[in-house]
């Protein structure tokens, strides 16, 4: 498939590092100091009109090669994903401390960076937007593609294939099995729900798996959830066609969007959740959402579910339609608008 796309890549010098997953390493520093020079580099000879930098790390270089380029008049986009500060503190890379105070100060200067900015969450947008006296950040959401769930085997020949009880209700998790995805909140709410409801089993599919070993040793977890690792994003509409369930434990205070919840809409699940802003701009009435951040309290949503028939018919049949309005082509089209106002300006 030509996407037209030129990918450029800094070079290996750090060849012992090989970590995949999402998350903070202090060997990015130097990583990002590689990527400054390709980024200088790359718009001194291609002299592009735009550098869009992707999380707040993408930002801070695209604006310093947009200053030490300044004749060149290159306009900056921001897209942030997240606090920065709180992801760190999430995968335990930070603490209270001045540090983490630091941190805070230089994640605020990085948020008011760039000629426009987006963020794909709602509150995330809301935090920005206090920061930034003019050019407030718009959402630019991500997105599902609904053609991927077409065309696809029954629900019982994809639940032989991967050796899942036929008339079980099936709850699925996928993504990254991190602690900010707030996976532990999901695997302790596991044993509540399969306690009380003998049609309930789990498919949990992501990676790194070695996040999760301990729980895995446990009998229920042998005998009640099925794991899939690592998972192809093409293995994916296959996994949420044979599921009942979609359920995403994230905690709001990453301020990340979802992706998952969208692949989740997108395949006409119902969604068990917390009660956050994100969750509620995404789902409305699409959503069982937990009273409380607690794995007693989703166990509860979960099971809600997992007791009606019909109520997951409803949930998943609101969700279907509500992902038509987030679609790649329409987020394609505002981040385009976005670019031609900015490059109107110029």
């Amino acid at each position: 498939m030509d996407t037209r796309i030129d990918v450029r890549r800094i070079r290996r010098w750090l060849f012992w590092y090989k970590k995949l997953e999402a998350g903070p390493d202090w060997q990015k520093i130097l990583l990002d100091l590689m990527l400054i020079r390709k980024t200088f580099s790359l718009a001194r000879t291609w002299k592009p009109d735009i550098i869009h930098g992707h999380l707040h790390e993408g930002a801070l270089i695209g604006w310093i090669v947009q200053k030490i380029l300044f004749w060149r008049k290159m306009k900056l986009v921001a897209d942030f994903h997240g606090s920065l500060t709180k992801e760190m503190v999430s995968h335990s890379y930070l603490r209270a401390s001045g540090l983490m105070k630091f941190f805070e100060m230089v994640e605020r200067w990085i948020d008011a960076l760039g000629d426009a900015a987006v963020a794909s969450s709602w509150d995330n947008m809301a935090r920005i937007n206090a920061v930034r006296k003019s050019d407030p950040a718009q959402i630019l959401s991500d997105g599902t593609r609904l053609s991927m769930f077409e065309g696809l085997p029954t629900v019982s020949a994809l639940r032989a294939a991967y050796h899942i009880p036929g008339e079980s209700v099936v709850v699925a998790y996928t993504g990254a099995l991190i602690p900010n995805k707030g996976i532990r909140l999901l695997l302790d709410a596991i044993p509540l729900v399969c306690a009380r409801y003998s049609e309930a089993h789990f498919v949990i599919a992501g990676f790194p798996v070695d996040q999760i070993a301990e729980y895995l040793k446990r009998d229920i977890f042998k005998t009640r959830v099925t794991v899939i690792s690592p998972l192809s994003y093409f293995a994916l509409p296959k996994i949420l066609k044979m599921s009942d369930i979609g359920v995403d434990p994230k905690e709001s205070g990453t301020r990340q969007a979802s992706g998952k919840m969208l692949q989740y809409m997108g395949a006409g699940l119902p969604i068990a959740c917390f009660d956050t802003e994100n969750n509620r701009e995404y789902l409305k009435d699409g959503g069982i959402y937990a009273g409380g951040t607690t794995p007693e309290s989703l166990a509860l949503a979960i099971g809600e579910l997992v007791a009606s028939r019909e109520l997951r018919r409803a949930k998943g049949a609101i969700n279907r339609q509500r992902a038509e309005a987030f679609s790649w082509e329409a987020s394609a089209e505002k981040l385009e608008k976005i670019y031609q106002d900015i490059l109107n300006e110029k």
